[in-house]
């Protein structure tokens, strides 16, 4: 067991240590200094900080941690009456986690339960993600509205860029991490507002600034994860052809 919690601490990188800690910091200072008393705030905050990070590496705990944050995003929506974003977090981005750490269970890479092996969509499939995009968003849209959602404009954005990162993520494309990065901006717009008429609220911002540079890392990470991977497996279709083309006794 304590073999198993050595290497996964030592799985990290100094620039992963250091992006984890001072997002967390950065988090809990504005928490302590704007004296909220919420705490499931900073607790919602720090798991989303930690599954990030986890996320950015392929590690599918970090799906398991995205479900718990949904959770706790899905409540502290609900406390400022962002309906969209409880029902977004809780009626698709959840679901679509469980459905991400499945698949991520399925695929790992080599054998190896820490790190997914990276997808690369085809061009029909990309169609498909644009029209599940646009249909779920449009009806979103109607719901959000019936709902009498706060920036019901805003809201609606981010169903589009929730749904596209949930489902790049699920699909095990690089590019879930500039889904999460556009949500990212708009979910800092979103709260900025929510933080103008209460500043209790502004925690939440400074957590998305942090998520925010989370997944711009997140999205270099994956990209250097496809090409090793893609880069070990031409180098081991070539040992294939050579050991083929060596003559049979």
């Amino acid at each position: 067991m304590c073999k198993k919690v050595t290497k996964f601490l030592k799985s990290f990188t100094v620039a992963e240590w250091l992006i984890w800690a001072i997002s967390s910091v950065a988090v809990a200072v504005c928490f302590i200094v704007f004296k909220n008393n919420q705490w499931h705030y900073l607790v919602g905050s720090l798991l989303g900080i930690a599954a990030l990070v986890l996320v950015s590496k392929g590690n599918p705990f970090g799906q398991i941690l995205i479900i718990v944050f949904s959770v706790f995003y899905g409540v502290i929506s609900y406390s400022f009456k962002y309906y969209g974003e409880m029902i977004t977090y809780l009626g698709m981005s959840l679901p679509i986690a469980v459905v991400a750490l499945v698949s991520w269970l399925k695929n790992p890479y080599k054998g190896n339960k820490s790190e997914v092996k990276v997808n690369v969509l085809s061009k029909k499939e990309w169609c498909l993600f644009a029209f599940l995009s646009a249909g779920v968003t449009v009806a979103f849209y109607f719901i959000l509205k019936a709902l009498k959602t706060p920036n019901l404009a805003v809201s609606a954005l981010s169903v589009l860029t929730s749904f596209s990162a949930a489902y790049l993520t699920a699909r095990r494309s690089r590019f879930y991490a500039l889904g999460y990065g556009l949500n990212d901006i708009v979910l800092i717009t979103l709260w900025s507002l929510a933080a103008a008429r209460d500043i209790v609220y502004l925690p939440i911002v400074v957590c998305f600034v942090s998520f925010a540079a989370l997944d711009a890392y997140g999205f270099i990470s994956w990209s250097k994860m496809s090409k090793r991977q893609n880069s070990a497996a031409e180098k081991d279709e070539i040992e294939v052809l050579r050991i083929d083309a060596l003559p049979k006794e």
